[in-house]
């Protein structure tokens, strides 16, 4: 049906604007489970941007966008001397915690990082603080950011469950944004009619396309798009604040919106109403920083290792190896041929498998040029093949279930057959919490290692893992937690 573009009158809002500027607005959050996991989940965060420090090629993206600039109350970027505005704090967090692809996941019809959200929190809510205590006024404190990040959460996984932005070729990226642009905008203190406004916003946006995530050109960009999808959103949230207009059917209105130009004329569809069941149920990378649909192949794979070892054998005697997956790993991350760059090789389940294989590990710097030199990686990549197992594909969709399985087979150069290692949950999952929470803490303190001394150190925990202390606290008192000096 084609659009009358003769009526000027102006629809009302689309729902899933209201939608989401009501529960930002008027949804309490009254799980227990949530705030746990979303401390959790802050811990682990901040941890995985601490380590992508260790990078020059992240940390020379980071900082003011003009040197020396000064902002009064600026939001601190943890790790480093920089306090910047909230825009620029937020693309300095949120490529950070990006960097390394190590932290939370959530697989659906659509997959994502829900923490990537943090960047833009995390700055509005220490920038808010610091500009309240300097007019005398009391600053947020961090139950505001977990329930800021509970709601981000919710927000990008509920819309993730049911509508795939990969399949039209749209990265996932944009759901950080308009995740990011409801929280922000609730926190800046706009209004309902404010809050759809900037949303409206969020959506109108051209939107990333996923190509950087593909052979042949798959690149670094991937590593700082969520920094630069939350920065965007603080920087809509603050337009919208000067009472900028918005776009009311800026998703349904024929031909113009976002359903008839991006999503091939379909509206979203919703399997169920925002609560707090992402928080809850959130993927934590704990053991390897892989692409989500690899973990469970890596943790195989380490079993193998260990297999092979233990017949004094090693990945030199691998005839054959068959990888059973489901379809969203093949599609993502079955990759042949040669790997640029690093973005290439974590987004690749050969390389991911054959590392762990080879050295019984698999590390942020493994994926470097001088580990990826080492040639047995790429004949051993060169013997692998993976097919669907359309059970696990249902299994990963199941809600029930959400598992994310992959099985391992190898052949030996003589003949044998060893058995095959199925994991179908990874240690980050929610069936596997008691296992990994420990871990996740320790990681936090390795993290926290690689660029505090020890007083400092023991300052941050004592803040982290007390739950209600770190509730309590203001958030400009925690971040300063994290100061360099210059």
């Amino acid at each position: 049906m084609s659009a009358d573009f003769r009526n000027t009158t102006r629809p009302a809002p689309d729902a899933v604007l209201t939608d989401i500027a009501d529960y930002v607005l008027a949804y309490r959050i009254e799980s227990r489970l949530a705030y746990d996991t979303a401390r959790h989940c802050l811990i682990d965060t901040l941890g995985c941007g601490l380590e992508a420090l260790e990078y020059p090629a992240c940390t020379k993206l980071l900082g003011p966008l003009v040197p020396g600039t000064v902002v009064p109350n600026g939001a601190r970027v943890p790790g480093t001397p920089h306090q910047l505005d909230p825009v620029q704090a937020a693309f300095n967090i949120g490529t950070m915690i990006r960097w390394l692809d190590f932290n939370d996941t959530w697989l659906a019809a659509e997959w994502g990082h829900p923490s990537d959200n943090l960047g833009g929190i995390l700055a509005v809510a220490d920038w808010l603080s610091r500009t309240a205590l300097a007019a005398g006024k009391p600053p947020l404190t961090m139950r505001a950011v977990l329930t800021a990040m509970i709601k981000a959460h919710e927000i990008q996984g509920c819309i993730a469950l049911e509508n795939s932005f990969n399949k039209v070729g749209l990265d996932h990226v944009l759901l950080v944004k308009v995740a990011s642009t409801a929280v922000v905008a609730q926190l800046l203190g706009l209004n309902r009619d404010e809050i759809i406004n900037a949303l409206s916003l969020a959506w109108v946006d051209g939107q990333a396309l996923r190509t950087y995530r593909h052979a042949p050109n798959t690149g670094s960009r991937k590593s700082w798009a969520a920094g630069d999808a939350t920065a965007r959103a603080v920087r809509l949230a603050l337009i919208a604040q000067t009472g900028e207009m918005g776009y009311p059917s800026v998703l349904s209105a024929p031909t113009w919106g976002f359903y008839d130009v991006l999503f091939k004329g379909k509206p979203f569809s919703f399997q169920r109403p925002y609560g707090s069941y992402v928080m809850e149920n959130v993927l934590f990378k704990i053991s390897f920083p892989a692409e989500f649909h690899s973990q469970t192949a890596v943790e195989a794979a380490m079993q193998l290792h260990a297999e092979l070892r233990r017949r004094g054998k090693s990945a030199d005697d691998i005839r054959h190896l068959r990888i059973r997956t489901h379809e969203a790993c093949i599609r993502i991350i079955d990759k042949q041929g040669p790997l640029a760059n690093p973005a290439d090789r974590d987004h690749c389940i050969q390389y991911m498998v054959a590392v762990p294989l080879l050295f019984g590990r698999l590390t942020a710097a493994d994926y470097e040029d001088g580990v990826a030199a080492d040639g047995r990686i790429d004949a051993l990549r060169e013997k692998m093949r993976c097919v669907e197992d359309s059970q696990f594909t249902r299994d990963y969709h199941d809600t029930d279930k959400r598992s994310i399985a992959n099985a391992l087979r190898i052949e030996l150069n003589d003949g044998t057959l060893l058995d095959e290692v199925v994991v179908e949950y990874p240690i980050g999952h929610r069936r596997r919490r008691a296992d990994g929470l420990p871990l996740l803490e320790a990681k936090f303190r390795r993290n926290l290692a690689r660029r505090f001394p020890q007083k400092q150190q023991d300052s941050i925990l004592a803040a982290s893992l007390d739950a209600a202390r770190l509730e309590a606290m203001p958030v400009n008192e925690y971040l300063d937690l994290y100061s360099i000096a210059a």
